[in-house]
């Protein structure tokens, strides 16, 4: 049993700080993808302003 308590403890370890890198990678990732949508949709905004189009 205290071997077994032992290797759960070396598993739990190991991956401790594996999935906190993914999870902040993924949501840097994310973050910068939500940044560009942004942009493309102000982008549109401005250029529907621009060309005179009737919002109503």
């Amino acid at each position: 049993m205290k071997q077994l308590l032992l290797v759960k403890e070396i598993y739990v370890e190991a991956f401790r700080d594996w999935t906190y890198m993914i999870l902040q990678r993924y949501f840097k990732a994310f973050s910068w993808f939500c940044l560009f949508l942004w942009a493309i949709t102000v982008y549109a905004f401005i250029f529907r302003l621009s060309t005179g189009f009737s919002f109503g």
